[in-house]
């Protein structure tokens, strides 16, 4: 799993996360933004509208025969997309 998810993941991986990863590992494909050290404020892509928690739960999935062209990720906040969701963006 280290291969596959980075060190800066935000909250705890349920049981669609676990998915996910087993996924990612039988197809050589890593999870990008959670390979990049960011404030907890650029890592949330999900707000839930009842009680605002925040959750990590969009992904930039990359090939790992492009991991080193993979900058950074991060989310923009501001942006307004009128959804529960914020703006996820990676630079290659």
């Amino acid at each position: 799993m280290d291969d596959v998810v980075g060190p800066h993941g935000l909250g705890q991986k349920n049981e669609r996360g676990e998915r996910l990863v087993e996924w990612a590992q039988r197809n050589d494909i890593i999870i990008g933004n959670t390979w990049f050290e960011q404030l907890p404020r650029r890592k949330w892509t999900w707000k839930s509208p009842g009680d605002g928690s925040r959750n990590q739960i969009d992904f930039i999935l990359i090939s790992k025969r492009f991991r080193n062209a993979f900058l950074i990720s991060k989310t923009l906040p501001s942006a307004d997309c009128y959804s529960d969701h914020v703006l996820l963006m990676g630079k290659i």
